[in-house]
């Protein structure tokens, strides 16, 4: 029987007697799934039949009562929201340090066009019939829903069906012709999205309360007003036409923990309001200074390369967990200013090639003898015997500096002693 000709029941059948096999849930499902399958199929064509008679289309949806938080009824157990959201998702955006390894994105394929008005394609059922998938509980725990939505590359430019689906938690619409996710304001139990490569100017939304991993990347966002999720972890916005960090609110976005702007347009970091951020992404930007950074005592990570910076103001002894750092291809000539570096108690890995003081001769005992806490200087670990010859190379300095400030002051007092003997 043609896909095109079976009724919703049959679809029910066919995708659940699979599911427990295919499926990228968490693995301690698998067995529970296949105890349950006759007794969670019974109740899902029940239910089906009553929503949806004889139609075949899919079932419009029903509001819960006020729900739990919904990732409790995932079939996660007793799984936290994000490691809940990431075994459901395991295919989610990373926040991988990049070690400062070459990474060339995929902008070649999304090089600068003129981008003509989008013909109008709104999303259909068949659409949406072919996009669910992980069926799950309802908020309420009395019924079942597909609670995953994809529909990637296909050229939409509405989304508005959408709105009856109110049970989704998982959505990407990747590398469509969006802009205008209004839409999704009605899916309250939302935990991921994904709309990266669309046409969206703004990442304005309707405060969602469960949602904590959003992908923006690859569209022409310039702000970061309107974003306001309480549970946002994870936001990316990579390679959009972003100038200022201004707009984030710490009271809005209070659990924000990793932020992605690379590739954009940003000239410096003064205004970046969300002080509990561990991981900073900031590299193929236009930063030429420092600013505000003192606020994030809870930054572990911080990615700058190939931006604009020569100098190393703005690091602050408040940044005491910052342990990665990455400011490979800038412009940072003098060891003096990497010396300003003394201030990051917490230091351990630092990517500094490609910048001019990097082909100074013994560049690596240079950096070392200032910053002797280090583990590892760009890609490599460093060596005992290197640790040892950059600790003498500094006490040696340590001695130089003394007696020239030994010398300074016999030479104050000198004046002094001629006064007396006369």
């Amino acid at each position: 029987m043609g896909s095109a000709h079976r009724s919703l029941p049959t679809e029910i059948i066919l995708r659940f007697s699979g599911y427990a096999n295919k499926c990228r849930c968490h693995p301690a499902e698998k067995v529970e799934w296949h105890r349950r399958a006759l007794v969670v199929t019974l109740g899902a064509l029940r239910a089906a039949g009553k929503r949806c008679g004889d139609s075949g289309g899919p079932a419009p949806a029903v509001a819960p009562r006020p729900p739990p938080f919904p990732w409790q009824r995932l079939g996660l157990g007793e799984l936290p929201p994000r490691e809940a959201a990431s075994a459901a998702c395991p295919g989610r955006m990373e926040d991988e340090e990049l070690e400062g390894e070459e990474e060339k994105e995929e902008d070649e394929e999304r090089e600068e066009e003129e981008e003509e008005e989008p013909g109008p394609c709104p999303l259909t059922e068949e659409v949406v019939k072919e996009g669910l998938s992980l069926l799950s509980k309802t908020g309420d725990g009395l019924a079942h829903a597909y609670v995953k939505f994809e529909a990637k590359d296909k050229g939409l430019t509405d989304i508005s069906l959408l709105k009856r689906f109110i049970h989704l938690r998982y959505v990407d619409l990747s590398k469509n012709k969006l802009q205008d996710l209004s839409p999704l304001s009605s899916l309250t139990q939302l935990l991921w999205l994904k709309v990266d490569g669309n046409l969206l100017s703004s990442a304005s939304m309707q405060e969602l309360p469960y949602l904590q991993v959003i992908s923006f990347d690859h569209n022409h966002i310039k702000d970061l007003e309107g974003i306001a999720h309480p549970l946002l972890a994870n936001l990316s916005l990579k390679e959009n036409k972003i100038q200022t960090v201004l707009g984030l609110s710490h009271d809005q976005l209070s659990s924000l923990q990793v932020l992605e702007l690379r590739g954009n347009s940003i000239k410096t970091t003064a205004g970046l309001g969300v002080s509990k951020l561990k991981k900073l992404y900031l590299a193929q930007n236009n930063i030429c200074s420092l600013e505000g950074l003192e606020e994030l005592e809870q930054l572990e990570t911080l990615h700058l390369r190939d931006n604009k910076l020569e100098a190393l103001d703005g690091f602050s002894d408040s940044m005491k967990c910052l342990q990665y750092l990455n400011l490979r291809s800038n412009g940072i000539r003098s060891f003096q200013e990497v010396e300003k570096l003394q201030v990051l108690p917490m230091l351990q890995a630092l990517v500094l090639m490609d910048n001019p003081c990097a082909e100074e001769p013994d560049y690596r005992l240079e950096v070392l003898s200032r910053l002797p806490q280090l583990q590892r200087l760009d890609k490599e670990f460093i060596e005992e015997d290197e640790r040892e010859e950059a600790e003498q190379i500094r006490r040696t300095r340590l001695e130089k500096k003394k007696e020239m400030e030994g010398s300074l002051r016999d030479d104050a007092t000198l004046p002094d002693m001629e006064e007396f003997l006369e």
